[in-house]
């Protein structure tokens, strides 16, 4: 039976349990493609590794639906609540200049030393939850290791009591849910903001050796930093700089355990570590697309025309299993070289936490495979659990026996 492309759904739970197939067959056939999105809408799918990568690059697609659309699109538009509004001016939703000043002043505080640092950090927390997995024997590896790792890490560097970060666990959920699930996750990333604008007030006042105090003290001229902007970019790196994390320890564990010869490859080698997680990074693309884009004027790409307006959704999870780029694409080959992936973008908008992301993931994925070399599904007949959304492919839960 013919499946009709444009009713596709690829926010259902059923899409994101095995979106490979789907497309690999967009590549082939229809590489840019207009598909069901959010509550109805259109999103234009951009499936090949060349026109991703150009698309995350063009000038002309922006992330600032303010300077695409026209005046009568905008009014058209779901409109975001007031409440809302502060978190739009964040790196993931400004372009230009805007863009440009506040990864500025943001690079000042999350610089590479500052990320190193937390490396001892990262290792007692992933062996103490490991730990705790070992007394029990069996454990969901993404509740019980691959969310609070990367949650604790993060919020420990902005400066959040750690007794607060299983509240920080549910307020960055609901606010992932706010795109298809408004009133259920409102009041959740109310409370979310008013805490954090206490944080910043506070750090203001009285700086700590912190990621809040450091951009409360980020200046590049007479420019700073508003209290709205540090809790937009707080909101961003407590939701992008640790659910992307989680996505990739919860499905690189899950690749490796499906590929033992891999594995073993990595126990044996030490040297196989970093170019596995890369390899990681492009088997599993815990981004599935890059966040929402808008075109400013009609695109031609691939032949095809996307128009004026259009939401455009750069397809990282096809790009890297383009068969053009990559031998064997399905394949994991955790020495695979070169692997020029997208997981991380491209262009301006590249991930600033992609060093933190490949730390966490290298010390999570190392201390797994030495403490827990027969680890394994604890049902391997049973479904594996995925959630539906937008952006992300995101494992529910994963039980297994270490």
């Amino acid at each position: 039976m013919a499946v009709d492309l444009a009713a596709t759904d690829v926010t259902t739970v059923a899409f994101k349990a095995d979106p490979f197939p789907f497309y690999a067959r967009l590549r082939h056939d229809s590489p840019v493609q207009p598909v069901r999105w959010m509550r109805g809408s259109t999103a234009w799918l951009v499936t090949r590794h060349g026109d991703v990568e150009a698309a995350l690059r063009d000038p002309r697609i922006r992330k600032d639906p303010r300077e695409a659309l026209t005046s009568a699109q905008l009014a058209d538009a779901p409109r975001v609540p007031k409440l809302f509004a502060p978190l739009q001016r964040n790196l993931l939703g400004l372009d230009g200049a805007d863009h440009d000043r506040l990864r500025r002043l943001v690079r000042q505080a999350f610089t590479p030393r500052r990320i190193e640092l937390m490396r001892q950090q990262v290792q007692e927390l992933a062996d103490g939850l490991l730990d705790e997995a070992a007394r029990r024997g069996s454990v969901d590896l993404i509740s019980d290791f691959a969310v609070p790792l990367p949650l604790t890490v993060i919020a420990r560097v902005i400066g959040v009591p750690e007794e607060l970060t299983p509240r920080f666990r549910a307020w960055t959920r609901a606010l992932l849910s706010v795109t298809d699930r408004p009133l259920r996750s409102v009041a959740g990333v109310l409370r979310f903001m008013r805490y954090l604008r206490r944080l910043v007030e506070s750090r203001s006042r009285e700086p700590y050796d912190d990621l809040v105090s450091a951009l409360a003290a980020a200046r590049d001229g007479g420019d700073r930093l508003s209290t709205d902007e540090i809790v937009a970019l707080l909101v961003l790196l407590l939701t992008a700089g640790h659910e992307t994390t989680v996505n990739l320890v919860g499905a690189g564990a899950l690749a490796l355990m499906e590929h033992p010869d891999q594995a073993h490859r990595l126990r044996e080698d030490d040297g196989l570590l970093r170019p596995g997680i890369e390899e990681l990074l492009r088997f599993t693309s815990p981004v599935e697309t890059a966040t929402e884009r808008w075109a400013a004027e009609d695109l031609l790409v691939a032949d095809v025309t996307i128009p004026q307006g259009s939401l455009v959704l750069a397809v990282i999870a096809s790009a890297n299993r383009d068969e053009q780029v990559f031998v064997e694409p399905d394949l994991l080959d955790v020495g695979r070289n070169p692997n020029p992936h997208l997981a991380f973008g491209k262009g301006a908008h590249y991930c600033l936490g992609a060093p933190l992301a490949r730390l966490e993931a290298e010390i999570a994925i190392s201390t797994l495979l030495r403490r827990a070399p027969h680890l394994r599904r604890a049902d391997p007949s049973a479904p594996v659990r995925w959630r539906g959304g937008a952006i992300v492919r995101t494992l529910e839960s994963l039980p297994v026996l270490l």
